[in-house]
């Protein structure tokens, strides 16, 4: 995995993947690092999960994460405590959403784990709307 990231003397910075994809960061309308960390492990778990779902997944109408992050008083301010809310609606069985969420956390979200390897705790919730 390659990529860049510029300042631009315009405020801010981009970041670049070798694909070509671009996106700003810690601009005034685009996110700081940090931010960008949480929303990544949000955002990858929650891959896993509607991945995992595979032919339910038409009967999914949303799927939410919010998160919640705690970050160590002094620097280097780390995370100390993730805790993410799941919010799914639709007609798909609760406990295999678990198991899918579990195995996000557990094995394939690499993110979160390099997260929790650093010593954060990490706390998950799951609300089914129908």
């Amino acid at each position: 995995m390659k990529g860049e990231v510029k300042w631009s003397d315009s405020g801010g910075y981009v970041g670049t993947t070798s694909g070509g994809k671009s996106f700003g960061i810690y601009g005034d309308s685009s996110p700081s690092p940090t931010e960008m960390v949480i929303h990544a492990h949000a955002a990858c778990s929650l891959i896993d999960v509607i991945d995992g779902l595979k032919h339910r997944i038409v009967n999914v109408e949303n799927a939410t994460v919010e998160i919640e992050v705690e970050m160590a008083e002094k620097a280097p301010k780390v995370f100390t405590s993730v805790n993410m809310n799941y919010i799914i609606k639709g007609d798909v069985p609760e406990a295999l959403v678990r198991r899918l969420i579990e195995s996000s956390h557990e094995k394939y979200c690499r993110i979160g784990i390099m997260i929790t390897r650093s010593g954060a705790t990490l706390e998950w919730t799951l609300d089914m709307l129908d």
